[in-house]
């Protein structure tokens, strides 16, 4: 049990370098999804091969793998797009509230039961990116790292809505298929998505850096490999000894570590003001709020008495 503990806690600190990782890394945000996905792939298709976990997916299920896939990659670009229009603090931030859209979207995707206090928390989450939104100090130098922090923390929320999404479709493929060869299917779909709109988005870009430069190559792998692939397979140790409610406290102390190594690293903290701290409390108030629910319903439950 404590070698679980210990698992799931390096895999969330490991999440927590996704923010700080993405503000290193010189290359926009397009480019480098493309070089993490294309990476992770290529790592899990070797872990898949050696553990031979290659399995078959019924046609329903390659349809959804495939829309999962492009939901990847487009929440990876937002959340590294918000990090560089804003920072990593506020990106981290609003990746938050993603579990708890997900509590929102999850009847509503799987013809479920809307639950009122889910949807208070919700709100509250929401209320929590205006105060961000609203109260951060305007900069009027468009050479401030935070210029244009209005729209990272619109693309911020959006890569926490996909998340969201994509958290509630994974649900029954995560009950049927291997976890690795699973993301293994969703990276590749990802990564093709992203390389069907390349042709685009370099026309449009023509002055685009496409290569890492200097310590990129390092951080990309980095963020590839412990990250992604040595962090989900922490998590899926780490599963197989702790309840669902403990995975889930755990996994809400993500942000927590983001922020807190964007402070001790960029010294974010000097970037924010009173609207980012207030802010900050009424998204973490309704995630131990539910985390909260999660306790009172594991209550309720029913004893097995197998």
């Amino acid at each position: 049990m404590k070698r679980a503990f210990a698992q799931i806690h390096l895999a969330v600190l490991l999440w927590g370098f996704t923010g700080v990782l993405g503000k290193a890394i010189s290359l926009s945000a397009p480019v480098l999804v493309w070089y993490r996905m294309i990476i992770t792939a290529a790592i899990l298709a070797l872990i898949v091969t050696q553990r031979k976990e290659w399995v078959r997916f019924t046609r329903p299920d390659l349809r959804r793998v495939i829309g999962i896939g492009i939901m990847y990659a487009v929440h990876w670009v937002a959340f590294y797009a918000s990090i560089k229009y804003a920072n990593a603090s506020i990106a981290m931030v609003c990746l938050a509230t993603a579990s708890v859209f997900t509590a929102l979207l999850d009847p509503l995707l799987n013809k479920g039961n809307f639950n009122r206090v889910e949807i208070l928390l919700s709100f509250m989450a929401v209320a929590g990116v205006y105060c961000i939104y609203a109260l951060q100090p305007k900069q009027q130098d468009a050479a401030h790292p935070m210029a244009n922090f209005e729209l990272g923390v619109l693309l911020g929320v959006i890569a926490s809505i996909i998340s969201a999404i994509f958290t509630v479709l994974n649900k029954p493929l995560a009950e049927k298929y291997p976890p690795r060869t699973l993301v293994f299917h969703e990276m590749s779909t990802g990564l093709l998505f992203l390389c069907l709109l390349a042709p685009v988005y370099i026309l449009n870009q023509p002055t685009e850096v496409l290569l890492p430069q200097g310590w990129d190559y390092l951080w990309i792998f980095l963020l590839s490999y412990c990250c992604t692939v040595w962090g989900q397979s922490l998590a899926m140790s780490a599963l197989k000894h702790l309840s669902a409610f403990t995975i889930t406290l755990s996994v809400n102390l993500e942000p927590v570590y983001g922020i807190m190594l964007a402070f001790l690293i960029f010294k974010e903290n000097n970037q924010l003001g009173l609207g980012f701290y207030l802010g900050m409390g009424l998204i973490f108030t309704s995630l131990m709020l539910q985390v909260a629910l999660l306790v009172r319903k594991s209550r309720r439950r029913p004893v097995d008495p197998a």
